[in-house]
């Protein structure tokens, strides 16, 4: 071994002193840096593994409100088409009650303006045998100036008479 020693220059004493070096600064190591970085990561890996227990929770809760969600919604979907139903029913309805009332005023307006025609009809007719009247006076009035005898005159009025009748 001596040999060895020569052969690679080591000195033992120098050795030595390396190897209590390295004892010290492992125990420093050990104490400050291991231990403490130990408890660390055991503290880290229970935290995850009381993450995933409460994220494997809130997936159950999760899971659970969906299912509620979906059954509310299936509940508001039937309300929403009984609403709508109920809506469509009282549309029609209303649409039958608009229908029959716009026939009345129709049919109201309606004998209005018959009523209307029927006076304006009237008042032609009026003012046609006013200026017919006229007419008969003025055609009476050329014809009597020309003169004519009572056989004429009474002729003419006959005719009058019967055809304005």
């Amino acid at each position: 071994m001596e040999s060895l020693i020569e052969t690679f220059h080591i000195d033992v004493r120098l050795l030595l002193a390396q190897l209590i070096n390295f004892a010290i600064v492992f125990a420093v190591l050990y104490f400050f840096a291991l231990r403490p970085l130990v408890r660390v990561m055991k503290e880290r890996s229970q935290k995850i593994e009381k993450s995933i227990t409460d994220a494997e929770a809130i997936e159950e809760r999760l899971a659970r409100t969906e299912e509620d969600n979906k059954k509310i919604l299936a509940g508001a979907k039937k309300e929403a088409n009984n609403i709508i139903a109920a809506a469509a029913a009282q549309a029609e309805e209303k649409k039958e009650k608009m229908l029959i009332r716009a026939r009345e005023e129709i049919g109201q307006v309606i004998d209005q303006e018959k009523e209307k025609m029927q006076q304006e009809k009237r008042q032609t007719l009026k003012e046609i045998r006013g200026e017919v009247a006229d007419l008969v006076i003025k055609v009476t009035e050329k014809v009597l100036a020309e003169k004519m005898d009572n056989k004429k005159e009474k002729g003419f009025i006959e005719k009058i008479i019967k055809g304005g009748k």
